[in-house]
């Protein structure tokens, strides 16, 4: 919950600029009330958008909620279900994740799905469990086979925003879980799956996790703010595919 109106022109035609000679695939999730200036602005460039939440639902009286085809209206390519800001300060369920994923799909928008444990989770060797039951219920509800048009992003919630970064170890370590148990049901799809890293990643560390095997991509918080800062990530995943 950032942004304005002269922040968001500035940052967005940085990265635009920025990006457009480089070979990575990179999008910016905004705020609802800047999805039209998001459009406008970077509908003709490399870089595609999308939204940070949507509701389950396609339409009603659920004042203040926006649905998955009002996204697609402002030419949104992606949206984020399930960040653990939603599911922590909201207490947004599995389920109710599961089906913003599915509403989403349903509109043709691909789904960003954000799985990811505490701090006291992980101290309790929890994460494996935690992080199973999160795109389990995806699977669940979906069908393995809706992982084709999506994209998952593991954010251990103890290195969000606090300055703490899992190693490049640790966050290999729960890729290669996710994408393992995936391919137990497909191997295909768990081949092909993006699966992005989201926990303080910086320009600085992003090239060593991005060097890891099963870490496809970031998902980046408060480095995207900065263009500098987010188009030096961008490079590091350049470098990984070049």
């Amino acid at each position: 919950m950032v942004g304005g109106l002269a922040q968001n022109e500035s940052l967005l035609k940085a990265v635009a600029s920025g990006a457009a000679n480089l070979s990575v695939d990179c999008a910016v999730c905004v705020p609802f009330p800047y999805l039209n200036q998001a459009q406008q602005l970077l509908r003709n460039t490399s870089v595609t958008w999308g939204a940070q939440d949507v509701h389950q639902l396609e339409k009603g009286a659920y004042t203040g909620e926006v649905s998955a085809s009002m996204l697609c209206d402002f030419g949104c390519r992606y949206v984020i279900v399930g960040h653990s800001e939603r599911r922590a300060l909201y207490g947004e369920s599995s389920q109710l994740v599961a089906e913003k994923f599915v509403a989403a799909q349903q509109a043709g928008l691909i789904p960003i799905l954000c799985v990811g444990e505490t701090l006291a989770q992980r101290e309790a060797n929890q994460t494996e469990a935690v992080v199973a039951e999160q795109f389990d219920a995806v699977i669940k509800l979906a069908g393995v086979q809706a992982l084709q048009k999506s994209v998952l992003a593991y954010e251990p919630v103890w290195a969000i925003g606090t300055g703490k970064t899992a190693s490049p170890e640790q966050a290999q370590a729960v890729h290669l879980f996710i994408r393992q148990r995936i391919a137990k049901l497909d191997a295909k799809i768990a081949q092909d799956l993006l699966i992005l890293y989201g926990g303080s990643v910086k320009a600085a560390n992003a090239a060593e996790l991005f060097g890891m095997p099963d870490i496809d991509g970031g998902l980046i918080g408060g480095a995207s703010l900065i263009a500098e800062d987010f188009l030096g990530i961008c490079k590091a995943g350049v470098k990984q595919t070049s």
